[in-house]
Protein backbone atom coordinates (compact mmCIF):
# COMPACT_ATOMS: atom_id res chain seq x y z
CA UNK A 1 0.00 0.00 0.00
CA UNK A 2 2.92 2.39 0.64
CA UNK A 3 4.26 1.78 -2.87
CA UNK A 4 0.80 2.37 -4.26
CA UNK A 5 0.52 5.64 -2.33
CA UNK A 6 3.90 6.80 -3.65
CA UNK A 7 2.91 5.93 -7.21
CA UNK A 8 -0.28 7.99 -6.94
CA UNK A 9 1.55 10.95 -5.40
CA UNK A 10 3.71 11.00 -8.53
CA UNK A 11 0.54 11.16 -10.65
CA UNK A 12 -1.54 13.74 -8.77
CA UNK A 13 0.51 16.41 -7.03
CA UNK A 14 -0.46 17.99 -3.73
CA UNK A 15 -3.47 15.77 -2.97
CA UNK A 16 -2.37 13.44 -0.13
CA UNK A 17 -5.78 13.43 1.57
CA UNK A 18 -7.59 12.49 -1.63
CA UNK A 19 -5.08 9.72 -2.33
CA UNK A 20 -5.41 8.32 1.19
CA UNK A 21 -9.19 8.46 0.87
CA UNK A 22 -9.09 6.52 -2.38
CA UNK A 23 -6.78 3.86 -0.92
CA UNK A 24 -9.00 3.56 2.16
CA UNK A 25 -12.06 3.07 -0.04
CA UNK A 26 -10.32 0.34 -2.03
CA UNK A 27 -9.16 -1.43 1.13
CA UNK A 28 -12.64 -1.11 2.66
CA UNK A 29 -14.17 -2.77 -0.42
CA UNK A 30 -16.41 0.17 -1.33
CA UNK A 31 -16.94 2.56 -4.22
CA UNK A 32 -15.91 6.22 -4.30
CA UNK A 33 -17.42 9.41 -5.64
CA UNK A 34 -14.67 11.80 -6.76
CA UNK A 35 -15.99 15.33 -6.70
CA UNK A 36 -14.54 18.71 -7.63
CA UNK A 37 -14.37 21.30 -10.34
CA UNK A 38 -13.32 20.24 -13.87
CA UNK A 39 -9.60 20.02 -14.51
CA UNK A 40 -8.38 19.19 -10.99
CA UNK A 41 -7.26 15.63 -11.75
CA UNK A 42 -10.20 13.37 -10.87
CA UNK A 43 -9.81 11.29 -14.03
CA UNK A 44 -6.02 11.31 -13.70
CA UNK A 45 -6.24 9.90 -10.18
CA UNK A 46 -8.63 7.11 -11.21
CA UNK A 47 -6.50 6.08 -14.20
CA UNK A 48 -3.32 6.19 -12.12
CA UNK A 49 -4.86 4.02 -9.41
CA UNK A 50 -5.99 1.38 -11.90
CA UNK A 51 -2.57 1.11 -13.51
CA UNK A 52 -0.55 1.20 -10.29
CA UNK A 53 -2.80 -1.39 -8.63
CA UNK A 54 -2.35 -3.84 -11.51
CA UNK A 55 -6.10 -4.16 -12.06
CA UNK A 56 -8.05 -4.18 -15.31
CA UNK A 57 -9.49 -0.78 -16.19
CA UNK A 58 -12.45 0.59 -18.12
CA UNK A 59 -13.66 4.14 -18.63
CA UNK A 60 -17.25 5.12 -19.30
CA UNK A 61 -17.83 8.70 -20.41
CA UNK A 62 -21.32 9.59 -19.23
CA UNK A 63 -23.31 11.73 -21.67
CA UNK A 64 -26.99 12.70 -21.92
CA UNK A 65 -27.60 10.10 -24.67
CA UNK A 66 -25.90 7.17 -22.88
CA UNK A 67 -28.20 4.14 -22.52
CA UNK A 68 -28.14 1.53 -19.73
CA UNK A 69 -27.11 -1.21 -22.19
CA UNK A 70 -24.11 0.92 -23.20
CA UNK A 71 -22.81 0.29 -19.68
CA UNK A 72 -23.91 -3.21 -18.75
CA UNK A 73 -23.80 -4.88 -22.18
CA UNK A 74 -26.48 -6.57 -24.24
CA UNK A 75 -27.32 -9.74 -26.11
CA UNK A 76 -26.39 -9.84 -29.79
CA UNK A 77 -27.31 -12.29 -32.51
CA UNK A 78 -24.29 -14.40 -33.39
CA UNK A 79 -24.09 -17.68 -35.31
CA UNK A 80 -27.80 -18.34 -35.08
CA UNK A 81 -28.18 -17.55 -31.38
CA UNK A 82 -28.07 -14.73 -28.88
CA UNK A 83 -24.78 -14.19 -27.08
CA UNK A 84 -24.16 -11.76 -24.24
CA UNK A 85 -21.66 -9.05 -25.16
CA UNK A 86 -20.25 -7.61 -21.90
CA UNK A 87 -20.26 -3.84 -21.53
CA UNK A 88 -17.47 -1.66 -20.17
CA UNK A 89 -18.60 -2.27 -16.58
CA UNK A 90 -16.87 -5.66 -16.73
CA UNK A 91 -13.52 -4.46 -15.39
CA UNK A 92 -11.96 -4.44 -11.93
CA UNK A 93 -11.68 -0.66 -11.84
CA UNK A 94 -14.43 1.26 -13.64
CA UNK A 95 -14.13 5.01 -14.11
CA UNK A 96 -17.63 6.47 -14.46
CA UNK A 97 -16.60 9.86 -15.77
CA UNK A 98 -19.02 12.74 -15.12
CA UNK A 99 -21.73 10.40 -13.87
CA UNK A 100 -24.15 13.26 -13.27
CA UNK A 101 -24.24 14.19 -16.98
CA UNK A 102 -26.27 11.06 -17.79
CA UNK A 103 -30.03 10.80 -17.17
CA UNK A 104 -31.22 9.06 -13.98
CA UNK A 105 -32.17 5.78 -15.71
CA UNK A 106 -28.61 5.30 -16.94
CA UNK A 107 -27.16 6.29 -13.57
CA UNK A 108 -29.37 3.66 -11.95
CA UNK A 109 -28.08 0.90 -14.24
CA UNK A 110 -24.54 1.49 -13.02
CA UNK A 111 -25.49 1.85 -9.38
CA UNK A 112 -27.62 -1.30 -9.41
CA UNK A 113 -24.68 -3.28 -10.76
CA UNK A 114 -22.49 -1.76 -8.05
CA UNK A 115 -24.88 -2.91 -5.35
CA UNK A 116 -25.61 -6.40 -6.68
CA UNK A 117 -22.23 -7.35 -8.15
CA UNK A 118 -24.09 -8.82 -11.13
CA UNK A 119 -25.53 -7.72 -14.46
CA UNK A 120 -28.78 -9.30 -15.69
CA UNK A 121 -29.34 -9.68 -19.43
CA UNK A 122 -31.74 -11.97 -21.26
CA UNK A 123 -32.79 -13.63 -18.00
CA UNK A 124 -29.22 -14.62 -17.11
CA UNK A 125 -27.06 -13.14 -14.38
CA UNK A 126 -23.43 -12.32 -15.15
CA UNK A 127 -21.02 -11.83 -12.25
CA UNK A 128 -18.80 -8.77 -12.27
CA UNK A 129 -15.05 -9.29 -11.72
CA UNK A 130 -13.38 -9.24 -8.30
CA UNK A 131 -12.19 -6.97 -6.90
CA UNK A 132 -14.69 -4.50 -8.32
CA UNK A 133 -14.29 -0.79 -7.69
CA UNK A 134 -16.29 2.02 -9.27
CA UNK A 135 -14.72 5.48 -9.20
CA UNK A 136 -17.37 7.94 -10.30
CA UNK A 137 -16.36 11.52 -11.01
CA UNK A 138 -18.95 14.21 -10.49
CA UNK A 139 -18.97 17.88 -11.32
CA UNK A 140 -20.74 20.27 -8.94
CA UNK A 141 -24.48 20.16 -9.59
CA UNK A 142 -24.57 23.89 -10.26
CA UNK A 143 -22.82 23.35 -13.60
CA UNK A 144 -25.00 23.30 -16.71
CA UNK A 145 -26.12 19.92 -18.04
CA UNK A 146 -25.88 17.93 -14.80
CA UNK A 147 -28.43 15.65 -13.14
CA UNK A 148 -28.02 15.40 -9.35
CA UNK A 149 -27.78 11.86 -8.01
CA UNK A 150 -30.80 10.84 -5.90
CA UNK A 151 -30.29 10.14 -2.20
CA UNK A 152 -30.68 6.37 -2.51
CA UNK A 153 -27.98 6.29 -5.21
CA UNK A 154 -25.57 8.50 -3.29
CA UNK A 155 -25.87 6.07 -0.38
CA UNK A 156 -24.33 3.36 -2.59
CA UNK A 157 -20.96 5.15 -2.47
CA UNK A 158 -18.88 4.30 0.57
CA UNK A 159 -16.93 7.56 0.31
CA UNK A 160 -17.06 10.96 -1.29
CA UNK A 161 -13.57 12.27 -1.98
CA UNK A 162 -13.28 15.99 -2.62
CA UNK A 163 -10.46 17.11 -4.91
CA UNK A 164 -9.36 20.52 -3.66
CA UNK A 165 -7.88 23.22 -5.90
CA UNK A 166 -4.09 22.93 -5.60
CA UNK A 167 -2.18 25.02 -3.09
CA UNK A 168 -0.02 27.84 -4.40
CA UNK A 169 3.19 25.86 -3.82
CA UNK A 170 1.81 22.99 -5.92
CA UNK A 171 1.17 25.13 -9.00
CA UNK A 172 4.88 25.37 -9.86
CA UNK A 173 5.24 21.60 -9.52
CA UNK A 174 2.26 21.09 -11.84
CA UNK A 175 3.70 23.48 -14.44
CA UNK A 176 7.28 22.21 -14.36
CA UNK A 177 6.86 18.46 -13.77
CA UNK A 178 5.14 15.99 -16.04
CA UNK A 179 3.18 13.38 -14.06
CA UNK A 180 4.56 9.89 -14.59
CA UNK A 181 2.51 7.00 -15.87
CA UNK A 182 2.90 4.60 -12.95
CA UNK A 183 4.11 1.05 -13.28
CA UNK A 184 2.04 -1.64 -11.57
CA UNK A 185 3.23 -1.88 -7.97
CA UNK A 186 0.37 -3.95 -6.53
CA UNK A 187 -2.08 -6.67 -7.58
CA UNK A 188 -5.55 -8.03 -6.92
CA UNK A 189 -4.07 -10.58 -4.53
CA UNK A 190 -2.27 -7.91 -2.49
CA UNK A 191 -5.43 -5.80 -2.33
CA UNK A 192 -7.30 -8.86 -1.08
CA UNK A 193 -4.73 -9.39 1.67
CA UNK A 194 -4.96 -5.72 2.65
CA UNK A 195 -8.74 -6.04 2.95
CA UNK A 196 -8.40 -9.09 5.20
CA UNK A 197 -5.87 -7.34 7.46
CA UNK A 198 -7.98 -4.17 7.67
CA UNK A 199 -11.03 -6.16 8.77
CA UNK A 200 -9.02 -7.41 11.76
CA UNK A 201 -8.55 -3.87 13.14
CA UNK A 202 -10.55 -3.48 16.34
CA UNK A 203 -12.86 -0.60 17.29
CA UNK A 204 -13.27 -0.09 21.04
CA UNK A 205 -16.76 -0.07 22.57
CA UNK A 206 -16.69 3.68 23.43
CA UNK A 207 -15.97 4.46 19.78
CA UNK A 208 -18.81 2.21 18.59
CA UNK A 209 -21.14 3.91 21.05
CA UNK A 210 -20.05 7.30 19.72
CA UNK A 211 -20.91 6.16 16.19
CA UNK A 212 -24.40 5.11 17.29
CA UNK A 213 -24.81 8.40 19.17
CA UNK A 214 -24.01 10.36 16.03
CA UNK A 215 -26.53 8.31 14.04
CA UNK A 216 -29.26 9.20 16.55
CA UNK A 217 -28.22 12.85 16.51
CA UNK A 218 -28.80 12.90 12.75
CA UNK A 219 -32.28 11.46 13.23
CA UNK A 220 -33.14 14.18 15.76
CA UNK A 221 -31.64 17.15 13.91
CA UNK A 222 -34.32 19.35 12.36
CA UNK A 223 -31.91 20.50 9.64
CA UNK A 224 -31.86 17.00 8.12
CA UNK A 225 -34.66 15.32 6.20
CA UNK A 226 -33.77 11.95 7.69
CA UNK A 227 -30.95 10.33 9.64
CA UNK A 228 -28.08 8.09 8.67
CA UNK A 229 -28.81 4.56 7.51
CA UNK A 230 -27.20 1.35 8.83
CA UNK A 231 -25.36 1.15 5.49
CA UNK A 232 -23.81 4.54 6.20
CA UNK A 233 -22.53 3.42 9.61
CA UNK A 234 -21.09 0.22 8.12
CA UNK A 235 -19.24 2.26 5.48
CA UNK A 236 -17.97 4.55 8.23
CA UNK A 237 -16.76 1.56 10.27
CA UNK A 238 -15.04 -0.12 7.31
CA UNK A 239 -13.32 3.10 6.23
CA UNK A 240 -12.09 3.71 9.78
CA UNK A 241 -10.56 0.23 9.86
CA UNK A 242 -8.98 0.81 6.44
CA UNK A 243 -7.44 4.12 7.59
CA UNK A 244 -6.05 2.44 10.71
CA UNK A 245 -4.50 -0.23 8.49
CA UNK A 246 -2.98 2.33 6.11
CA UNK A 247 -1.60 4.27 9.07
CA UNK A 248 -0.10 1.06 10.53
CA UNK A 249 -2.16 1.13 13.70
CA UNK A 250 -3.31 -2.11 15.38
CA UNK A 251 -6.69 -0.61 16.26
CA UNK A 252 -8.91 2.29 15.24
CA UNK A 253 -8.33 5.50 17.18
CA UNK A 254 -10.40 8.69 17.36
CA UNK A 255 -8.46 10.36 14.53
CA UNK A 256 -9.19 7.44 12.21
CA UNK A 257 -12.85 7.56 13.18
CA UNK A 258 -13.18 11.29 12.55
CA UNK A 259 -11.35 11.18 9.22
CA UNK A 260 -13.45 8.21 8.10
CA UNK A 261 -16.62 10.12 9.01
CA UNK A 262 -15.52 12.96 6.73
CA UNK A 263 -15.25 10.45 3.88
CA UNK A 264 -18.36 8.38 4.55
CA UNK A 265 -20.99 10.79 5.82
CA UNK A 266 -21.25 14.29 4.24
CA UNK A 267 -22.85 13.03 1.02
CA UNK A 268 -25.38 11.11 3.16
CA UNK A 269 -26.53 14.15 5.17
CA UNK A 270 -29.54 15.44 3.25
CA UNK A 271 -30.45 18.95 4.33
CA UNK A 272 -33.96 20.38 4.44
CA UNK A 273 -34.81 23.21 2.05
CA UNK A 274 -34.83 25.62 4.99
CA UNK A 275 -31.32 24.59 6.04
CA UNK A 276 -30.03 25.01 2.49
CA UNK A 277 -31.67 28.44 2.25
CA UNK A 278 -29.96 29.44 5.52
CA UNK A 279 -26.56 28.47 4.07
CA UNK A 280 -25.97 25.31 6.09
CA UNK A 281 -23.33 22.97 4.63
CA UNK A 282 -23.38 19.22 5.26
CA UNK A 283 -19.66 19.30 6.06
CA UNK A 284 -20.11 21.96 8.75
CA UNK A 285 -23.10 20.17 10.23
CA UNK A 286 -21.08 16.95 10.42
CA UNK A 287 -18.29 18.68 12.33
CA UNK A 288 -20.81 20.02 14.86
CA UNK A 289 -22.34 16.56 15.30
CA UNK A 290 -18.91 14.96 15.71
CA UNK A 291 -18.15 17.40 18.54
CA UNK A 292 -21.34 16.33 20.32
CA UNK A 293 -20.93 12.60 19.77
CA UNK A 294 -17.19 12.16 20.39
CA UNK A 295 -14.68 13.24 23.00
CA UNK A 296 -12.31 16.00 22.04
CA UNK A 297 -8.98 14.82 20.62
Amino acid sequence: MEKLREALEAVLFGQPRAIEGLLATAVAGGHALLEGLPGLGKTLLAQGFARASGLSFSRIQFTPDLLPADITGTEILKEGGFVFEPGPIFAQVVLADEINRAPPKTQSALLEAMQEGFVTAGGARHRLPEPFLVLATQNPVELEGTYPLPEAQLDRFAARIWIEPPARTTWMQILTTEPRTPDPVSSAEELGKAREEARLRKIASPALEAMVNLAFLTQEDARLRFGLSPRALKSWRDLAKALAFLRKRPHVDWEDLRDAARLALPHRLFLTEEAVFEGTRAEDLLEALLEKAMPRA
